[in-house]
Formats: structure tokens, sequence, C-alpha cells
């Protein structure tokens, strides 16, 4: 009997790389092996709605589209014994490139004719769900920014950073990590199941995906003429080494702040109020992962490279 996957396509996601994918699914799908559905997205959550049916019918779902798509999908199976699969078209693609998925299309489908299934961690911040990295502070900032332009993919996201650190303040906050409490002065916190953001800026080089255990970051406000060292350290993933930046593992921590606090769930911007209640899912959810021989290869320059336009801009 062949199994079952289906593919959540969201036209409109990322760089839009999604127009002739259709066909390309099924061209290069084995058809002894897989009975192939294709849906596409309509409006923003309709992937969570298609997922959450789709749960423990499909052997896997799989997210067409950027991280907003991968975590809409992905939330849908939470505690199901459906997998997860992943064709990164968005801008960052940070679990994408965490797993080593190929970003050439018809190699990502490669991958998903003979996967590896394994189960990851999932983070839960109040009601809302992350599988990759969530945070506050300054990259939940420019989350809630970037939503609200049209133009995307990195160069615009970089344009956006380097527009903003200037005037960005690092605030207060009470952190509460097992039985200690603790005032952090903190550009950023972010709470990290992988190691990176996407496009290979690692936030958390040591993280793991599967131990139990949330990656804290603390980047604490630091001089912004040393922004450039920093941004290096997370491409070559020595970040963890840096002066400002402090990683507490933990399984859950308690974030409060006088202000409402803006966050991010795998970029996506949310609304958490006054407290941020932060906590792990051990092996939540099962992911499609390729084979060795099908894994991609990273290009930590990429990202520099696309940046530097932006920076000698401003």
């Amino acid at each position: 009997m062949r199994k079952k996957i289906l593919f959540i396509i969201n036209p409109v996601s990322g760089i839009g790389r999604q127009k002739s994918i259709e066909g390309l699914i099924l061209n290069d799908m084995d058809k002894q092996q897989w009975q192939t559905e294709i849906i596409f997205t309509t409006h923003k959550g309709h992937a969570y709605e298609l997922s959450i049916r789709a749960a423990g019918f499909y052997n896997i779902v799989v997210a067409v589209g950027g991280d907003g798509t991968v975590n809409e999908v992905g939330r849908g199976l939470i505690g199901s014994k459906t997998a997860l699969g992943i064709i990164p078209t968005g801008s960052g693609n940070g679990l994408a490139r965490h797993l080593e998925i190929p970003f050439k299309i018809n190699r990502a489908l490669k991958a998903l004719n003979n996967p590896i299934i394994k189960p990851i961690d999932v983070i839960k911040i109040n009601d809302y769900y992350s599988l990759n990295v969530a945070g506050i502070g300054f990259d939940a900032f420019i989350s809630h920014k970037f939503a609200t332009k049209k133009n995307r993919g990195p160069l615009a996201y970089m344009q956006l950073i380097t527009r903003e650190f200037t005037n960005y303040k690092s605030a207060q906050y009470q952190v509460t990590i097992g039985q200690k409490t603790q005032e952090w002065d903190a550009f950023l916190i972010s709470f990290a199941n992988s190691t990176q953001y996407g496009n290979n800026f690692h936030i958390a080089p040591q993280a793991r995906i599967d131990d139990g255990l949330i990656d804290v970051c603390l980047i604490r406000d630091f001089p912004k003429v040393t922004a450039p060292a920093l941004l290096i350290s997370m491409l070559d993933q020595s970040i963890d080494k840096n002066k400002y930046d402090v990683i507490i593992k933990a399984s859950e921590v308690l974030i409060e702040h006088e202000e409402e606090l803006l966050g991010h769930v795998d970029g996506e911007p949310v609304h958490l109020g006054k407290k941020a209640q932060v906590s792990i899912l051990p092996l939540a959810l099962n992911v499609a992962a390729p084979p060795a021989n099908l894994k991609q290869t990273q290009n930590i320059l990429s990202p520099l490279i696309e940046m530097l336009p932006a920076m000698t801009r401003n």
C-alpha cells in the first residue's frame, strides 16, 4: 500500500519560488511509494487548519513556504504520528537549514521520497508554539516591522535591521529560571530550539533540537560599533564566546516586563502581554529529515554578501 503525503503550498510566501512547484511535485515524487495530494492556502492560518485535519491521516504533511508556513503546518501536527516535511521557499528558512534540507526543490523532493523520520522538541511561549526560535527584544521588534513590508527576502530584512538598529534601546526584564529570579538588561532574549534564526545566523550554536531543553540566549546592551563583529560571530557560530552574550539551558523560563512584550515565534510577530511563560514540549513533533547524501551544503558567506549593500548605504 502506498504511503500518503500532503503538500500544503503557500503561494505568496517568501521570495515566490512556488509558481512551478506543483508540476515538480507531481513529476518528482515516487508514484510507486507515495499517494500525493496538493493544496494551496488562501489565507493566514489556513495551513494550520489544513494540517490539523491531516494529522493522523497522512504519513507526511509538507509545508511549502517560509518559516511562518512551516510553523503553521508543524503546529497542527504536534502530538500526532504524522511527520512534518519542508520544501523551503521563504526568506530565512531557519528550521530547514538546521535540518539541512536541500534548497533546490528537486533535491528536497528527492529527499522526501526516502526521508528519515525523527522526533524533535517544540517550544511553547504563552499560547504560541515555536519549532525553531522565539524571542523578545530587538529581533521581535524587527519581526513586527518586517511584517508590514511589501518587499521580502534577506536583503530587505537586513536593510530594515540597519535602519532601526541605531535608535533601538535595550530594556529591563525580570527573568525567572528555576528558583532564581534576576533583572536582565537585554538587547534581546531568544528562546532557541535549533541553533539559528535562518540565513545561517546562529544565535545558539550548541542548541540541540531533541534534548528537552531551551537555549535561553541573552544579548546584553553593547557598543553599537561592535555590531559587525557580533554579526560575524553569528555566522561563524562563535557568538556563545562573545562577552555580551549569555546562554542558559533550561526547561522553563518566565519573562516579566512593565509594558506589553512584543514577541516573535519563528519570525512571526506576536503580542505576549506583560508575562511570557516559556516551556519545552520534549519530542512532541515528528519531522522528515533528508538522508545524509542529500543534505544541504551550507554557505556561511552568502548572508554576509547579501548584507553588504545595505550596510554601505547606512
